[in-house]
């Protein structure tokens, strides 16, 4: 089947799709770039040693800053787990996409593309390696039937609560963990070194290309249990910090330790691209999920411990967290390193989300892509222009809608609608914590900016569960659902 049939076939009745071969590259499999695609649970905007941190150290993820493309602001798809993740599969924002909630496994539709159809129909291997969040077991949303080779890791986000499950899933069988028991800090086999080795397998398995290696972490996002010998742990469970919790000694240290952890993994596939030689053919790309989430936010810290929406340079702070449409919920660290292609130490303003990657991997690797979504290729940005071979395009507007709330971006302003009461219009230019409402005073702004949220909702339609039990199964498996809602002394 070629790929037109393909898309055809996959997009459902009614859909419509662009046929355009948009991409520079040749069209031959020696000309398409391996992906690789990291995207980390929670981790904050300001949660980087590059930015300022105080007390992170993230020194490969400042590499990949250093020789790739930091953005500044390229926006989530959403502010929780898995509805940021259906519009990074899918290219849809959320109101046209079919995973809007988050309850661990709403699903993708059978009919809906994902970036992994796309480029495994055009000649890719497709590999998954983490936590899926658009679809459980015995839904229509499982990644096996939506382009990927393999996927090993959770399909329920509920059920990557911990790190050390009686089992993973590998597509939709169970792949039992030595000595674990689903309890959140003790067990045998820590889920993350598993992943991670199998996403290392994947790439050498792959590398005469071209891969897509799609690697959605759990961490740094908790509970934070981790084995006595890993090496973070070690390095920042003697700090004597204080966060002001009590479930489980040390948990500030172990979060930090998360974040260390995941950047000595991007370390090693970025030496791993280099011993294979194919660094300068691959394109990396290293993101949050969504916004920061302020943990062990007190008194003392009213924007968290380690303040993942506060710019340690200036004191400034993203309005909100996880959860909330404001700037804090939204703005996420965005890399992307591409050795020979991308100019190194260079950053970008362009204003851009999640949906928008999609169609630049469908154009780095010259293949078509679904004309029915919202993103946009921001591949000449990336490259540049005149490599594109085309002018960047902007989108007309931003779109979010999660849980009562909903929000457009249109230029610098930003119109936010709480659960309860009007509609809110800030001006980003002067006012990036967003404290000054201006909606009285800029009235024909904000009806445009309502008119465009108007024109893109859609009523929400998921996915089917086919296994009920089977759904459960997983869901249930953490032995304690909700380790963040941790007690203050």
């Amino acid at each position: 089947m070629n790929r037109r049939a393909f898309l055809k076939l996959t997009a459902g009745a009614g859909a419509s799709l662009c046929f355009a071969n948009v991409g520079p590259a040749s069209g031959t499999l020696r000309g398409k770039p391996n992906i690789i695609l990291i995207v980390l649970d929670e981790l904050g905007y300001y949660e980087l040693s590059s930015m300022g941190h105080p007390l992170m150290e993230t020194p490969n993820i400042d590499r990949m800053a250093k020789e790739g493309m930091r953005f500044t602001q390229m926006l989530a798809g959403g502010p929780v787990c898995a509805p940021t993740r259906c519009t990074l599969m899918t290219g849809k924002h959320l109101g046209h996409g079919s995973v809007r909630r988050n309850p661990g496994h709403e699903a993708l539709r059978v009919e809906d593309i994902t970036v992994a159809q796309v480029l495994q129909e055009g000649g890719y291997a497709t590999g998954g390696f983490g936590k899926w969040g658009c679809g459980g077991r015995g839904t229509t949303g499982v990644p096996e039937k939506h382009g990927f080779d393999i996927f090993l890791g959770y399909y329920d986000q509920v059920h990557a609560h911990t790190f050390f499950p009686a089992y993973l899933i590998r597509n939709s069988r169970e792949v039992p963990l030595k000595g674990n028991t689903g309890a959140l800090y003790e067990g045998e086999t820590f889920s993350q070194h598993r992943i991670f080795d199998e996403a290392l397998k994947f790439i050498r398995d792959n590398k005469d290309g071209p891969f897509f290696c799609y690697c959605p972490w759990t961490p740094p996002h908790g509970a934070w249990g981790l084995p006595d010998d890993e090496p973070a742990w070690q390095k920042y469970k003697g700090e004597k910090w204080d966060a002001g919790y009590s479930i489980k000694e040390n948990e500030a240290q172990r979060y930090a330790a998360m974040v260390n952890m995941v950047d000595r993994e991007i370390g090693q596939i970025l030496d791993l691209l280099g011993e294979l030689r194919v660094d300068n053919n691959t394109m990396v790309i290293v993101s949050g999920d969504n916004g920061g989430n302020l943990y062990f936010k007190n008194e003392m810290h009213p924007h968290g411990f380690f303040a993942p929406n506060v710019d340690p340079k200036t004191g400034k702070v993203f309005r909100g967290q996880k959860g909330l449409l404001y700037e804090g919920g939204l703005r996420v660290p965005f890399i992307v390193r591409w050795p020979g292609r991308i100019k190194a130490g260079s950053v970008s303003d362009y204003l851009g989300y999640f949906p928008d990657m999609m169609p630049t991997f469908a154009e780095a690797a010259g293949l078509e892509c679904p004309e029915n979504i919202d993103g946009i290729s921001i591949l000449p940005t990336l490259i540049g222009e005149k490599a594109a071979g085309h002018r960047q395009k902007d989108h007309e507007y931003l779109y979010w809608e999660y849980s009562g709330q909903t929000a457009v971006r249109w230029k610098n302003w930003k119109a936010y609608k709480p659960r309860k009461g009007p509609w809110q219009l800030y001006d980003l230019s002067r006012d990036i914590e967003e404290e000054d409402n201006v909606a009285a005073q800029h009235p024909r702004t904000l009806e445009r900016m309502t008119r465009y949220a108007a024109e893109a909702h859609e009523p929400h339609v998921p996915g089917d569960i086919l296994d009920m039990e089977l759904c459960m199964k997983d869901h249930k498996e953490a032995k304690n659902p909700k380790p963040w809602e941790q007690r203050r002394r």
